[in-house]
């Protein structure tokens, strides 16, 4: 006889279904959490006050405001709000406002085995101005010894392994307020920063940058990293500029007595930065439609000596230097003006370049890599078809140069405030053209120059009626001393002058020498002619 006791009166059966345990689960679970989730609330103040103070004991030469931190126990992650970054020197503005911050753990490598963080910027700004620029620069404690990288682990104890920034912005201001450089809408992303996957790579990381530059162009750079590399981190990527606006560098190059107007500008190329090699590997770039002028004045003399100087010495020092290469496979600037002011003269005057093209090839550094080629066509003074052409080799002993130049009837009205600071009189008529053929190497320099003047006026009374009696005398005599000079077949005024001997200077760079030889030679070998002349007519008037 089989029992019962299924409906045995005072007897209980217990049954413990899996939906059941589930349920017991879950509610640990989310009972633990919620408890977590409260947790992380009442934490956010102490964590706040010790993670700033943390910081601000790691940085040197920065202070650190934290008003927002939040401790999330569910996920491990930590978020930064509204921080902002001061430089003591300078407090204001402030270097760096970071809207949100946020670090966790980089969940996808646990199945790595490593246990690393992956951080976060969302809109960053950056406000940079040169009075802050010039105390980062002048300062004595390296950048890897500034404390920034304890500073990060203050924030999230585990080491970064990825990082990503979204719609940055980076303002620096020079001098003029109203013209700041500034990138906005850039966006970065870097990974694999320990070396996690393909340590034994030279650049094991990937990165990849976006910006847009002035407000309407654009640049990128694609490519990859080693950030745990010694003595410093290595870097190989290529890079593309688009459309950059050049006259946002107006307040730099001001200092340099350089004056530009207009210009945009188009990159591409590839570079490669290292702890054994430094290269720069430009495949094209273009410029259109820049004015810049090169100012002279008193003022400016000692800083244009000195920085003469200086780029003696870096010419010399990056010429066939090993472990660096730098080459410009093309450069163009196209529909573009270049002109030297000399403010200090007795006249002020511009010598300048119209409606210039010029053309460079295979330019480097590098012996190696083969002779530089470059062209250039241009109205000189707004009226003289100029075609130059010139073969640059690297400077192995020295400068080491070809130049051929030719300049076809300039008006020659166009150069009187020249004229008349260096051989004191002024035209009303004429053209001027020059042929001139120059080669340094070794050296020693070889060559001539021959200008031509056709059809000169040098006295006119209609131009000339304010003048006094003796300055319309000595004009005059000008005027008949070019008369006498006159090849009569075609009305010219020539002369030659013959170029050659050791350099003065055989440090300076091939393309400092190549303005100082035709600068020289211009006002050495071409005014002078007419000041020779004068006084022998001078001479012989006296005598008869």
């Amino acid at each position: 006889m089989t029992e019962n006791h299924e409906h045995e009166p005072g007897r209980r059966t217990f049954r413990t279904g899996p939906a059941k345990i589930l349920k017991w689960v879950a509610g640990i679970l989310g009972g633990m959490l919620l408890f977590l989730f409260i947790a992380s609330f009442f934490l956010d103040e102490p964590l706040r006050r010790i993670t700033e103070k943390k910081l601000n004991s790691s940085l040197k030469d920065y202070t650190v405001r934290l008003p927002s931190v939040h401790l999330q126990l569910i996920g491990l992650s930590v978020t930064v709000k509204d921080a902002t970054i001061i430089q003591k020197a300078h407090p204001e503005p402030a270097i760096a406002f970071l809207p949100v911050l946020s670090a966790s753990v980089h969940w996808r490598e646990i199945l790595s085995g490593k246990l690393v963080a992956e951080i976060a910027f969302d809109q960053p700004r950056l406000n940079i101005d040169l009075p802050q620029l010039r105390t980062e620069a002048a300062s004595k404690t390296p950048l890897g010894k500034r404390g920034w990288q304890q500073a990060i682990q203050a924030v999230y104890p585990l080491k970064i392994n990825r990082i990503r920034v979204s719609d940055a912005s980076i303002t620096y201001i020079d001098q003029d307020p109203k013209r700041p450089l500034r990138l906005t809408h850039l966006n970065f992303q870097a990974g694999n920063i320990r070396n996690i996957h393909l340590p034994d790579k030279v650049y094991p990381s990937d990165f990849h940058l976006d910006t847009t530059i002035f407000g309407t162009g654009h640049g990128s750079i694609d490519g990859r990293a080693n950030f745990l590399a010694e003595p410093y981190l290595g870097l190989k990527g290529n890079f593309k500029l688009e459309k950059i606006p050049v006259d946002y560098f107006k307040p730099i190059l001001a200092r340099s007595n350089i004056r530009i107007e207009g210009g945009a500008l188009t990159c591409t190329g590839n570079a490669e930065y290292a702890p054994t090699i430094t290269k720069a590997h430009i495949e094209a770039l273009e410029i259109q439609g820049l004015k810049a002028d090169y100012v002279h004045s008193a003022g400016t003399a000692a800083k244009e000596h000195q920085r003469a100087k200086t780029g003696k010495k870096a010419a010399k020092e990056v010429s066939n230097k090993p472990g660096m290469v730098l080459r410009i496979d093309r450069l163009r600037l196209s529909e573009s003006t270049f002109g030297m002011v000399n403010e200090e003269a007795k006249v002020p005057y511009r010598l300048f370049l119209e409606e210039a093209e010029v053309r460079l090839n295979n330019l480097s550094n590098h012996f190696s890599e083969g002779p530089a080629d470059a062209q250039l066509r241009g109205k000189f003074m707004g009226s003289g078809a100029t075609h130059a052409t010139a073969k640059f080799r690297p400077e192995k002993n020295g400068p080491d140069l070809d130049l051929y130049l030719k300049i076809d009837n300039t008006r020659l009205k166009s150069l009187n405030n020249l004229l008349r600071t260096y051989g004191n009189f002024d035209v009303s008529a004429g053209e001027f053209s020059l042929v001139t053929e120059l080669h340094v190497k070794n050296n020693v320099v070889s060559g001539y120059i021959k200008p031509f003047f056709r059809d000169m006026k040098v006295y006119d009374r209609r131009q000339d009626k304010e003048k006094g009696a003796f300055r319309k005398m000595y004009e005059m005599l000008v005027g008949g001393v070019a008369k006498l000079l006159k090849n009569k077949p075609r009305e010219e005024v020539a002369t030659k002058a013959e170029i050659a001997g050791p350099l003065e200077n055989p440090k300076t760079s091939s393309w400092q020498l190549v303005v100082e030889l035709v600068k020289n030679a211009f006002f050495k070998a071409i005014l002078p002619t007419f000041e020779r002349e004068v006084s022998g007519a001078k001479s012989k008037g006296t005598k008869d």
